[in-house]
């Protein structure tokens, strides 16, 4: 028998994330995954900047960016018509060295394919028995009561069993997620399902051949077949190629579609080649009782835009500080509930973003023209690029908004009377600032402290004023033993970032309240910040 807070069922990447919250936190967790912990065929690569903006704040980021991808290599999105052919549209990315400083993040994306990023993850989890992860451990038999949740673990190498009593359960076992069937809880279809295939490569002197026009994206305009992404993932010698699954299309030899694709004559090693069905689902709840969901379990999106793991892990992020609070006994008996409340729209709106994105390349109209040479072919391939652009093709690529921009619409958020409304889109020198709801905003406290490295462990008081009613509002949070840092200062830069001489922001990063004057009932503050007030 192993008594635990909480137990995480699925070992992937945001499985583990949880479980880093929650050792951040102070909070005792076993991660069960049937797996082995070898990634074969790796589908993810790039981890969004709010993802490792949370990495940051559980000391692996770094760890991330030297997981092996090269500094030097291009991060641009090419349109190609085949790759080493003609080039239809480039969006400039840089690299990882040479671009710009971004002042909206401290952390911008990284690529990390997860063959190395579930190994990073993995080591700061802990490998049982020197840490809480149990891998080859399948999980059966879930039961629930008021105070508890148990299961039967079996360990597939040994074949022991152990009965683990939590005090809350989160799935994050995948889009089939079989706890999520045991609960009842529906997760239908939002979108007809998509099949493709995917073909993993290796060709070690393509990088070299394609010199300066090497790519982390090609998009191919070859064909119904060929119109969908070819990526680096290691920058280096490992590729993947997405291809159209179509009935007519499945008995393509694989090395042939790779001959399609890719113009030069360079030599190729197929890995794997198999078959994936996308779908776009959000599950009709996120709770059932002390069970939980979280990743795909919770929702399944397009890769385009790569929004599906930095979902799942903001969905980490969320739930951890609510089980955290939970369990220290200082969360409102709504707390919890907020879970579903908060991360549920933004898996809905992440959704609609990713297959916009999807019906973008899936709708796009190729002439044939642009396979011609000559001038023909340059002025088809000169409107097709004018097309891309005017379509918003490189928003799949940059979306700050999305990354950083959704806002919770939560009983745990006080909204600001006097913010101006907002009106469309962000435009190009948009930045975060501190709305109600919002992730709080980077800036620079000092030469090497960025703002978010001052929250997380518990609720942060930013203030850029004097107030008297400081002392009342501390000791508001400590009659409820709600966990309070202050801060006083911060430069005009900052003061006039936030906005307000006061902020409030959460252990998770998002700004919980602002004002020019602190609250006159501080007590109902806190009680609504930490969730005892139904709304």
């Amino acid at each position: 028998m192993t008594d635990t807070d909480v137990l995480i069922v699925g070992g992937g990447p945001v499985g583990l994330a949880l479980a880093l919250d929650l050792a951040y936190r102070g909070i005792g967790c076993v991660v069960a995954d049937a797996g082995d912990g070898v990634v074969r065929h790796p589908k993810v690569s790039t981890i969004g900047p709010r993802s490792m903006e949370l990495f940051r704040r559980w000391g692996v980021a770094e760890a991330v960016r030297n997981a092996g991808w090269p500094v030097d290599h291009p991060l641009d999105i090419a349109w190609v018509t085949r790759v080493g052919g003609h080039e239809v549209h480039r969006y400039h990315r840089g690299t990882a060295a040479n671009r710009p400083v971004f002042t909206h993040t401290p952390e911008p994306d990284q690529i990390c394919p997860a063959h190395w990023l579930n190994p990073v993850l993995m080591e700061a989890v802990g490998i049982h028995p020197h840490g809480p992860l149990r891998l080859r451990t399948t999980v059966e038999d879930v039961r629930q009561s008021d105070d508890r949740v148990e299961a039967t673990l079996t360990d597939g190498a040994t074949g022991e069993v152990d009965t683990v009593r939590a005090r809350f359960l989160v799935a994050c076992d995948g889009a089939s997620s079989p706890i999520r069937q045991a609960c009842g809880i529906d997760a239908p279809p939002r979108h007809e399902t998509q099949v493709f295939r995917n073909i993993l490569f290796r060709a070690p002197e393509l990088k070299q051949r394609l010199g300066d026009r090497a790519a982390l994206v090609y998009f191919l305009m070859q064909s119904q077949a060929l119109r969908f992404p070819m990526r680096s993932l290691n920058g280096s010698d490992l590729y993947n190629l997405v291809v159209s699954a179509d009935p007519g299309l499945k008995q393509r030899d694989a090395r042939e579609l790779i001959s399609e694709a890719v113009a030069l004559d360079t030599p190729v090693e197929l890995v794997s080649d198999g078959d994936w069905h996308l779908t776009h689902r959000v599950a009709d709840s996120y709770r059932s009782g002390r069970i939980f969901l979280a990743g795909d379990a919770a929702h399944t999106l397009s890769p385009s835009g790569g929004f599906g793991l930095n979902t799942g892990i903001g969905d980490a992020a969320d739930l951890g500080w609510k089980l955290a609070a939970a369990l220290e006994d200082w969360a409102g008996g709504h707390l919890l509930d907020t879970y579903e409340t908060e991360r549920r729209p933004i898996a809905v709106e992440s959704l609609r973003e990713a297959n916009l994105n999807l019906r973008r390349t899936l709708d796009r109209t190729v002439p044939p023209e642009i396979h011609l040479d000559g001038p023909e072919g340059e002025r088809a391939r000169a409107d097709l690029a004018q097309r891309l652009e005017n379509s918003g093709a490189q928003r799949e690529f940059d979306a700050p908004e999305i990354h950083f921009g959704l806002c919770y619409l939560s009983p745990l958020v006080l909204d600001d009377p006097h913010a101006p409304a907002h009106v469309g889109k962000p435009d190009a020198g948009w930045r975060p600032g501190s709305d109600p709801g919002s992730r709080a905003a980077h800036a620079w406290w000092d030469a090497s402290t960025s703002t978010l490295d001052l929250f997380g462990r518990g609720f942060v008081l930013l203030c850029f004023a004097e107030d008297r009613g400081l002392e009342a509002v501390e000791r508001a949070f400590a009659d409820r033993a709600v966990p309070l840092t202050v801060y006083r200062g911060g430069d005009q830069k900052i003061s006039e970032l936030y906005q307000r001489s006061f902020v409030l922001v959460r252990p998770d990063g998002h700004v919980a309240w602002r004002g020019d004057e602190l609250p006159s009932n501080p007590a109902a503050l806190v009680d609504t910040v930490r969730g005892d007030r139904a709304r």
